[in-house]
């Protein structure tokens, strides 16, 4: 009884939001406070990498507080976080191509890929490394729907496309793991 009481004191997101909006720096900070777990998991699902996760979390911490006021309130927040924490990792990963593409040009191997064991972590770890190389769209659509747990229609939503589009893409997704996974030497 006294969880369901403390949850109706709890303001809502959208509460939240509002008062944010108006200035009120302290619902900013519990609206980012609430949500700073979900946006690292988000970052780290699609890096792979702590230190980048915990870059893009602050990063995405920054971009809510400039455009906290964009956010209409027509979804779940957390669908609009997806939006946010997207973005910021599509712009993370691009810098890290372009460092890639410039240590490469001096002769340094700037990706140096370890050969472990065969063990479920190991597989697990592989594949996710291969879904990070998917092409963009199938990537993201792969880590809503199986890294986030997130249906077919909410991930449309938080990748503004239909749902029928983000099915494709898993179809696409899952025919790329496979060739990725076989030259790998998985079954």
């Amino acid at each position: 009884m006294a969880a369901m009481m403390l949850d109706q004191t709890e303001p809502s997101d959208l509460d939240l939001v509002v008062r944010a909006k108006g200035g009120d720096s302290a619902a900013f900070g519990m609206l980012v406070e609430r949500h700073y777990d979900f946006i690292y998991r988000v970052a780290w699902r699609w890096t792979g990498r702590r230190a980048d996760a915990e870059d893009i979390a602050q990063e995405v911490c920054v971009r809510i507080g400039r455009s906290i006021g964009a956010y209409r309130g027509g979804g779940a927040f957390t669908t609009w976080l997806y939006a946010v924490t997207l973005n910021a990792t599509r712009d993370l990963m691009r810098k890290d191509a372009r460092e890639a593409t410039k240590a490469a040009a001096f002769g340094v191997d700037a990706l140096i890929e370890g050969q472990g064991g065969s063990s479920e972590d190991d597989r697990a770890e592989r594949l996710w490394a291969a879904v990070r190389r998917l092409p963009d769209k199938q990537r993201d659509a792969v880590l809503l729907v199986y890294g986030e747990g997130l249906s077919h229609a909410a991930a449309g939503d938080a990748l503004a496309c239909a749902e029928a589009t983000v099915s494709w893409h898993i179809h696409e997704a899952k025919k790329r793991l496979k060739a990725l996974m076989l030259s790998a030497g998985e079954d």
